[in-house]
């Protein structure tokens, strides 16, 4: 079986990928990342393409730079299963966008493509596929490059109190929990279930 997690460093830059292609990079719970995200110390920048959706898109929202392939698609289908989200996102994501367009796409979890996250501020630029990982990881070695003390506390200081996320996150997981066990999610995944069979 292979590792779910690749990990390699070079100089000052340590990559980190998801390796799960036969579940499509789906999360579980053995990678127990979410609050360590929260807390970490050191600038985090991620390169994402494809399908990403509802805690592929979460987890963004604890990274500082984001380069997006043109391929990549996001939704946060939270509401539209009778669930909430997740992993501090409801705090996080209108600081990001303003409270208008997070409500939107947390309320309603339509798909949007990468030219509509980048003029939402999600990302910070959208390049072709072919050349995502290079610019990821020339952002990343000119990011360590700076002298790291004040990269560390100018971090902090835009990051803001990480007290504050994590209680968001706790909330969120207790109410997650909770709408996992309700008859309104019970009924969302049977309906999607009964469509499946349909199509």
């Amino acid at each position: 079986m292979s590792d779910p997690v690749l990990v390699t460093r070079s100089d000052a830059v340590c990559e980190v990928r998801l390796n799960r292609p036969e579940k499509r990079n789906a999360t579980h719970p053995a990678m127990q990342f979410l609050r360590t995200l929260a807390t970490f110390g050191k600038p985090l920048l991620a390169a994402v393409h494809g399908h990403t959706v509802g805690i592929g898109v979460t987890l963004l929202l604890h990274c500082d730079l984001i380069i997006a392939a043109r391929s990549m698609q996001l939704s946060l289908p939270f509401v539209a299963l009778g669930l909430v989200p997740e992993a501090g996102s409801t705090l996080l994501l209108p600081r990001l966008v303003g409270y208008q367009r997070a409500a939107e796409l947390l309320f309603l979890g339509q798909p949007f493509n990468a030219d509509t996250a980048y003029r939402l501020g999600l990302v910070n630029s959208v390049v072709e596929e072919a050349a995502l990982l290079d610019e990821a990881r020339a952002l990343a070695r000119a990011v360590a490059q700076q002298p790291g003390e004040a990269l560390a506390a100018t971090r902090r200081l835009l990051r803001g109190d990480t007290g504050e996320v994590l209680a968001r996150i706790e909330e969120e997981a207790r109410i997650f929990g909770a709408q996992l066990q309700s008859e309104e999610f019970r009924a969302r995944v049977r309906a999607l279930l009964n469509r499946g069979r349909a199509d």
